[in-house]
């Protein structure tokens, strides 16, 4: 028998062993259950992306003190997300009566009941969901399938028809019996088993989505169209209109909205349970065509799958592409997380914002950074941020004989620039501070007052420090990166003044790592994949959008996501009896926040001209135009193979224009003959804005 001292010498030496880390499988799959980035772990664990990616793939592991610290927070994780089949954290269970079925809950929040569809759910085989839009056959009805998430057993979201079929995701096919809004509200909450479930654990749940089609909505008592006075994103039923009625006698509410193309229809929440129903009407537009082309036109069956595949890459539709790219960056950073009250062990609200998120409550922009009809720009006269997307066209007196004997004119557009601009990009989480004659410093996010008009750069290029692509006259107000940039190009930079933050964060991470996700796979379904050689991408380019009309319609979509939801970040006041200097309901938001889209934008800018000065010197090819993500160059042939630089070994040349299917690299935007490019700048107008279509305009403004 082993003595005592035996046994813990034993023991001791069993402790001193290094730390047991899961696999490194396991590792990447509780990060990602927790909603944690590789970017973000590394900063707390004060390493860099690039090493958690090791760690996760088994080409490093971490060394002391990082490995204590790393163990500690998986097996918090391994508690929290144990994995499929393992045993959860405990949580009340209340036994379902006979024909309910109880969803998952938050834990320490009582199970609730919910019953089972009273008709019988079906689905239309694989083959009949994936037909074409032209496709005349009807679905074909099947029992629904097992669900990953019980408590939202039938997708997210159900297309209706005007007989009472909801066409799901996966081709289910719900049979609905309501005959009024009121109806189909409870029918949906109780019975339809639809929803998603939250994109972090410290948001929500997305509510269930139903999309009426034209048939459905004249079942129901909508008008055919939305008609009025008002600008048409404010049009609304009146309080009068009997749908109206019949949803306030329920005790349903409206937001103040109203019932719109998009209306949420809602009760208070009591305790935990949220009930609310977000509704899309197809006649009033709800899918906007130059958001969703084509999609409105599509059979029930087939819109369902290609609304289903956008909520599940990117987030159930919450109204406009523009909404719902704000709506994701909120679900992906909720302002608040729940913490143990120290005194009595409950669970409450935290009352500091939740680490990396924007925060309850709004804070104004620095004078500069406001719109000049925003209060805090009232008065002032210090001049204004103008940090846009280039517009600029190169005077046609600074082309060259050479250029212009070249035969064509090709556009290159950066595959969404601004998504791209937003990786790794650090803003401010704060309000912020003034500073009088700051040292500049390229990684404090905020708005720097500098004359940069020394700085000569080569006229057959845009300037990189404003939109218009002309050269500064003066002190100005610049972002960060604009004036980082500036230093990079070797120029000594002396602020006169700045507004800057002091908390500060890559906010957008979890906002452009799902929507880059998004994007590749939906690129991929179309046929554009990332192995591609430039010869096979352009060639998929070319026949993408006739693939599959319903990933093209997501497609699109997806990209008016991106650019939507940063142009929200400083959405301006509507209605024709707004005046200058009061308040508008999208400054109640944390996320209005216009240094934010500058701090995209600056950088999105001076990606592109980065690109351009490297083109330039490796070709001796300068762009004759520039709108936003679009620069049109002089070619010697149709292809912009033709004059794209490469290395010796044949690869795109480090800091050009590549061709791909991913955000930040570029495919073509259009071809055009050489001299049509020509006439279109001696008029003063800009062929980037035309190269898609080659048709030429009386009016640029459009």
């Amino acid at each position: 028998m082993p003595t005592e001292e035996e046994l813990l010498a034993a023991v001791d030496a069993l402790l001193e062993e290094e730390p047991q880390l899961p696999p490194p499988a396991e590792r990447a799959r509780l990060r990602e259950a927790a909603g944690i980035t590789q970017a973000r772990l590394a900063t707390a664990m004060k390493t860099t992306p690039q090493t958690v990616k090791n760690w996760e793939n088994g080409r490093s592991e971490p060394r002391e003190p990082r490995l204590t610290a790393y163990q500690r927070l998986l097996e918090g994780w391994a508690t929290k997300y144990p994995k499929a089949g393992g045993t959860p954290a405990p949580a009340p269970v209340i036994a379902p009566a006979p024909g309910t079925f109880t969803g998952t809950v938050e834990q320490g929040a009582p199970a609730v009941p919910v019953a089972v569809p009273a008709s019988v759910p079906v689905a239309v085989p694989e083959t009949a969901s994936r037909l074409s839009a032209t496709s005349p056959r009807p679905a074909q009805k099947r029992a629904a399938g097992p669900a990953s998430e019980p408590r939202f057993s039938h997708g997210p979201l159900a297309v209706l028809d005007g007989d009472g079929s909801a066409y799901g995701v996966d081709g289910i096919v719900l049979e609905c019996p309501a005959s009024t809004i009121p109806q189909l509200v409870d029918w949906t909450l109780k019975e339809s088993g639809i929803g998603a479930a939250r994109l972090h654990r410290n948001g929500k749940d997305s509510d269930p989505l139903i999309v009426l089609t034209a048939s459905a909505a004249a079942k129901f008592g909508l008008p055919e169209r939305l008609e009025g006075p008002e600008a048409r994103r404010s049009l609304r039923l009146p309080e009068d209109h009997p749908v109206v009625k019949q949803i306030t006698k329920a005790k349903w509410e409206l937001t103040q909205r109203g019932f719109g193309p998009w209306p949420r229809i809602y009760r208070r929440a009591q305790g935990n349970q949220r009930q609310c129903v977000q509704l899309a009407i197809l006649p009033w537009d709800a899918l906007d065509e130059r958001m969703w082309p084509g999609a409105s036109g599509l059979p029930p069956a087939e819109l369902a799958r290609a609304l289903g595949v956008y909520a599940t890459r990117v987030i159930t539709p919450r109204g406009s592409t523009a909404v719902t790219g704000l709506e994701l960056m909120t679900a992906l950073r909720p302002p608040t997380r729940a913490v143990k009250d120290p005194g009595t062990g409950e669970w409450i609200q935290d009352p500091h914002p939740a680490p990396g998120s924007l925060g309850k409550h709004p804070v104004d922009p620095a004078p500069p950074e406001a719109p000049a009809e925003h209060p805090v720009a009232q008065g002032w006269t210090g001049g204004f941020l103008d940090e846009e997307a280039y517009q600029w066209v190169r005077d046609p007196n600074l082309l060259g004989d050479e250029e212009c004997l070249l035969p064509w004119a090709i556009g290159l557009d950066i595959n969404t620039a601004f998504l791209a601009a937003a990786a790794r990009l650090v803003v401010g989480l704060s309000g912020p501070d003034h500073f009088h004659l700051p040292t500049f410093n390229k990684k404090i996010p905020g708005s720097w007052l500098v004359d940069l008009s020394h700085i000569e750069l080569d006229p057959r290029l845009p300037s990189p420090f404003t939109p218009s692509g002309q050269h500064p006259t003066g002190p100005a107000w610049y972002q960060t990166h604009t004036v980082a940039y500036a230093q990079e190009l070797g120029y000594d930079v002396q602020p006169i003044e700045a507004y800057l933050r002091r908390e500060t964060g890559a906010y957008l991470d979890p906002w452009h790592d799902r929507l880059k996700d998004a994007y590749v796979a939906t690129m991929a379904d179309l046929g554009v994949t990332k192995d591609l050689d430039d010869d096979a991408f352009l060639a998929a380019m070319e026949r993408h959008k006739q693939i599959d009309p319903g990933m093209a319609a997501v497609l699109a979509a997806i990209k008016a996501t991106v650019k939507g939801g940063v142009g929200k970040l400083r959405e301006r006041p509507q209605g024709r009896h707004y005046r200058d200097g009061e308040r508008w309901p999208a400054l109640e938001r944390p996320t209005w926040r216009p240094d934010i889209r500058a701090a995209v934008i600056s950088k999105a800018r001076v990606n592109m001209h980065r690109k351009m000065a490297n083109v330039a010197k490796a070709t001796g090819l300068y762009p004759l135009a520039v709108l936003s993500d679009c620069v049109v160059y002089p070619s010697p042939g149709r292809s912009p193979l033709d004059f794209l630089p490469y290395t010796t070994s044949g690869k795109p040349l480090p800091g050009s224009f590549r061709l791909g299917p991913t955000p930040g690299l570029a495919k073509v935007e259009g071809t055009q003959e050489m001299s049509w490019a020509v006439d279109l700048m001696e008029k003063g107008f800009n062929p980037a804005r035309h190269i898609k279509g080659g048709d030429a305009v009386v009016d640029e403004g459009e």
